[in-house]
């Protein structure tokens, strides 16, 4: 039997040109601590291709899908990927498809001693 819901529409993106990050020692950088860990590295060039869902990353990179939502969450916060589309699963649940929010990330190195 056929879904009324649709289960993949095709997704339009287009993810920012360059985002760029100052490290200043009187701060600490998230963006770099959400960097540091492996899997949300292997989020990020699995959602190089295009967008997918938290099940389908998982599924990429043979992890579970609650270790993929927590670095997902990480990496939402830190303005590095963004959710762009609800798609619907065959029983009908929401899943949230995220895609890449930057295409280039700039880090530079700023003091404030002059």
């Amino acid at each position: 039997m056929a879904s009324a819901f649709p289960h993949q529409p095709p997704v339009t993106h287009a993810p920012r040109e360059q985002t760029n990050i100052v490290i200043d020692r009187n701060e600490q950088t998230e963006v770099l601590q959400v960097l540091s860990s492996e899997t949300a590295q292997k989020i990020l060039s699995t959602l190089e291709s295009e967008p997918k869902t938290a099940s389908e990353i998982a599924k990429s990179l043979d992890q579970s899908v609650q270790n993929v939502s927590y670095h997902l969450d990480r990496l939402c916060d830190a303005e590095l990927i963004t959710p762009i589309e609800t798609w619907y699963s065959e029983k009908g649940r929401e899943m949230t498809v995220y895609a890449l929010a930057i295409e280039q990330l700039v880090v530079q190195f700023h003091d404030d001693v002059e």
